[in-house]
């Protein structure tokens, strides 16, 4: 995978996996403020890919993670993508991220893509990234939506009820989020949705063969990735089929 980042930079980050990732970050750029220097918290940031393109648009930007490898790994690919100077990475555990204290309120932008479904007191999480967030600050958070239609048989559960690294809950309704976001000291400005039909059948490729041929189905996947931009949004449109995540855009008061 670092071998394309040398050679393709940042956009590689985005098509390694499925194609869910690549939505997340198009859901997410049309929704940035404009870049000025504004200090961004990326809350479980995995391998870095969000955290590496928010600081290539020009914020100072932070990712969070628990994983040592994972951070490495983001480190390095920032790296290869042309990021040093505006980008960090560090150790943390989100579920304890009230006990940064150097965090509190230090933040324009907080970030939180497909994290919370994973956490059993989601409550909680949505509650300390406010507490990152300077008044007026914004929050960009995605989870799976609970309407979806399962990509793989897993999707529909049975879901954990402990905290392995897996989903603990199948994802959220808007009415669900709202007054958990309201709650947490925010106030929600916008919801929508990402990651529609063909987007989820390439994914569903990718996932039912990863562990048999995962370099092949990369590259029969490949050409596929550029259905879901060009047509998902007429099919949402025409067949009203569910999208898979669920996004909000919610303001500190």
């Amino acid at each position: 995978m670092n071998t394309l980042v040398k050679i393709v930079g940042f956009p590689a980050t985005l098509i390694h996996g499925d194609t869910l990732v690549w939505d997340r970050w198009r859901w997410l750029k049309k929704r940035l403020p404009k870049a000025n220097g504004q200090k961004l918290i990326d809350v479980g940031c995995g391998s870095g890919a969000f955290t590496i393109g928010t600081a290539k648009k020009g914020f100072n930007s932070l990712g969070l993670s628990w994983d040592t490898r994972n951070q490495a790994v983001a480190a390095e690919r920032a790296q290869l993508s042309g990021v040093t100077k505006n980008i960090q990475f560090d150790i943390q555990d989100v579920r304890k991220l009230d006990e940064r204290a150097e965090y509190k309120q230090q933040f324009d932008v907080a970030i939180c893509l497909e994290v919370i479904e994973h956490i059993l007191n989601d409550q909680k999480v949505l509650n300390d990234i406010s507490g990152t967030l300077k008044k007026g600050g914004k929050l960009l958070l995605t989870a799976p939506f609970f309407g979806y239609k399962a990509i793989v048989p897993s999707d529909d559960g049975p879901f954990l009820t402990v905290e392995t690294g897996w989903h603990v809950r199948r994802g959220y309704w808007e009415k669900d989020l709202r007054p958990m976001l309201e709650k947490a000291g925010f106030e929600v400005q916008e919801v929508s949705y990402c990651s529609g039909y063909f987007s989820q059948k390439i994914t569903g490729i990718m996932w039912r063969n990863q562990h048999k041929a995962k370099i092949l189905t990369w590259l029969i996947i490949l050409p596929l990735r550029i259905l879901p931009p060009l047509f998902d949004g007429i099919i949402r449109k025409l067949t009203k089929w569910p999208d898979y995540s669920i996004g909000v855009v919610a303001k500190k008061i």
